[in-house]
């Protein structure tokens, strides 16, 4: 049985357009973007209110192009895509799109990295993704440095985002190294670039973001999107809202509502890319950046710009459930909606939110990497606390049964599998992930779910279970695998499981299952050995993924026949072991 969205959701005004790129839909009025001399400032510096109105973007983006053309050797028409890569490691800034959208101006590919990324991982998506230029920020310039010289990055490669001062501690940028805003005001005075050329289906076929998503064994992959996908899933995600928009029109306006939405999410991130710095700023609205989490410069932000659309991962969520005194310190009346994803959210964190705050729309969407990246939404019409919504436009979902059967009925799991226009182009250089992935035109998600009925009557997905061994720690994703296979490296362990442990803040933390090597003494402090092999992890690894969940040490790893792992039965004795003892005192 194919699930398809509810009647009321609006099929797409137009076929997303494959002859543009991106930073063409996202420019140009004729594809039915917020009119630009009407929008609000898309991106706006939460730390100084600084930012760049839509005509200015525009501007600065042309002038960009202009200059990374000169610079770099790059022509809209000349060579493929694949020589025109370049990884941007940096916290948010007000320009992360601005550069971008330059990129594919060039018809070139960009590969955002996560800010929380070790050396050793930024190096694997630099070389990985064949970057040939890296743009980071000055928090981060002296790893940024030492990842580019040993993946072959010349260091006259490495270009500076713009932060403030109060972001840089009063530093300023090195004069070694150009500055967008320097390379902006060089390609004013440089002449205008070469007109596309571009095919009917080559924004199909070419790849605009190269994003790493971590699977299931292995180092993260790069995820191929093509500049179609991000345009469909704007188009899909703009098209949804738009009975919602109309409704609350603002005086005066014919062109419908606009927002000022929280830009706290990294842009590294498929969620905060697509929905918050694309879906968004096409609609109009304006993104207020923050560069990294502070609970009171967070709520602060939603008080000084009046902030109207806050979307957050479910960590985020829970913080403020648990804070009422905090936030009740602050004016939040701005606040009409909350949106969650990353991570299913809870009924009960939700109900709890929604009882100190009755005004407020708890909203959840689920997507992944490989859908670029809204497949479900809840409307705010029918919110159904829990599920992920309903099918957005142009999806279609069915649920598959372990023995591969399509399963027909309301409230039976199985596997969620879905068919969307931003479905991506598969995974770089793996085609056997791309063979388990992506059959006959369906996408699998590796996430195991239900549909159930709204009391309004409505289809909703209901996100359950994770059949993809993923843990997610606040939003970020952390495989299993690339944990076991470091705990390795280390003498004192023979064999590895790790799993995802509950915690109110991170919503999952990784927990080690260690089998000691013969080489380790009877004498040895297991204290002392648990500690060496957090801080083994914690040397080579980003922040997300140590093992603030612990170690345990075990005489065997439980494996199926195959060699599996047998993670599920972990979980449960991890989960009896801690009901056992109970709660702290």
């Amino acid at each position: 049985m194919v699930f398809l969205p509810p009647q009321w959701v609006p099929e797409l005004p137009f076929d997303p357009p494959d002859s543009i790129p991106i930073s063409e839909f996202m420019l140009n009025e004729q594809y039915g973007r917020y009119p630009l001399h009407h929008a609000r400032q898309p991106f706006t510096c939460g730390l100084t209110g600084f930012g760049y109105s839509a005509l200015e973007v525009r501007d600065r983006v042309d002038q960009l192009a202009r200059a990374l053309s000169k610079e770099l050797g790059w022509r809209p028409n000349g060579g493929t895509e694949w020589d025109k890569v370049i990884g941007i490691f940096s916290v948010n800034t007000i320009d992360t799109l601005t550069l971008s959208w330059a990129v594919h101006s060039l018809s070139g590919i960009v590969s955002p990295a996560n800010a929380a990324y070790s050396r050793a991982e930024l190096e694997h998506q630099l070389k990985s993704s064949g970057s040939k230029a890296l743009f980071t920020c000055l928090p981060l310039l002296p790893l940024a440095v030492e990842a580019a010289a040993n993946s072959g990055i010349p260091k006259n490669r490495i270009y500076l985002l713009a932060l403030p001062k109060e972001a840089t501690g009063g530093q300023s940028s090195p004069p070694e190294f150009k500055t967008v805003d320097q390379l902006i005001q060089d390609g004013r005075k440089l002449p205008l670039l070469e007109k596309f050329q571009w095919q009917k289906g080559d924004g199909a076929r070419k790849t605009a973001f190269l994003c790493y998503s971590s699977g299931t064994s292995g180092l993260p992959k790069g995820v191929m999107i093509s500049h179609r996908n991000v345009i469909s899933n704007v188009l899909q995600i703009a098209t949804s809202e738009k009975p919602y928009r109309d409704s609350v029109q603002e005086p005066g306006s014919k062109y419908g509502m606009t927002e000022v939405a929280l830009g706290l999410l990294p842009q590294s991130h498929i969620y905060s890319l697509v929905v918050i710095c694309h879906a968004t700023t096409y609609r109009g609205d304006q993104v207020i950046n923050l560069p990294k989490f502070e609970f009171n410069q967070f709520l602060h932000s939603i008080q000084r710009f009046k902030i109207n659309s806050l979307p957050l991962v479910p960590p985020i969520v829970i913080l403020m459930a648990k804070n009422k005194a905090a936030l009740d310190k602050f004016d939040l009346s701005s606040v009409r909606s909350i949106f969650t994803g990353a991570a299913p959210l809870g009924a009960e964190t939700a109900e709890e939110l929604q009882t100190q705050h009755p005004s407020w729309k708890i909203r959840q969407g689920y997507g992944l990497t490989e859908t670029s990246t809204v497949i479900c939404s809840t409307a705010v019409h029918d919110i159904f606390l829990g599920s992920c919504g309903s099918l957005i436009p142009s999806v279609q979902a069915k649920i598959v049964s372990i023995e591969g059967t399509e399963i027909t009925e309301y409230d039976q799991p199985g596997e969620l599998v879905v068919k969307s226009p931003s479905v991506v182009l598969g995974y770089l250089n793996n085609p056997q992930a791309n063979k388990e992935t992506f059959q006959d035109g369906w996408m699998r998600t590796g996430d195991e779910a239900v549909v159930r009925k709204s009391p309004q009557g409505n289809e909703h997905i209901f996100i359950v279970d994770r059949i993809k061994e993923l843990i997610k720690v606040k939003g970020l994703q952390v495989a299993p695998a690339e944990l076991e296979a470091h705990l390795l490296t280390h003498p004192a362990v023979s064999d590895a499981a790790v799993i995802p442990v509950p915690d109110e803040a991170a919503g999952e933390i990784p927990k080690a299952f260690i089998v000691k090597s013969s080489s380790v003494g009877l004498e040895d402090s297991d204290r002392m050995l648990m500690r060496e092999i957090q801080k083994h992890v914690e040397e080579h690894k980003a922040r997300h993924k140590w093992l603030k969940g612990g170690v345990q040490f075990v005489d065997v790893v439980p494996k199926s026949p195959s060699g599996k792992i047998l993670r599920r039965l972990l979980r449960d004795q991890d989960r009896e072991a801690r009901r056992q003892k109970g709660p702290k005192l």
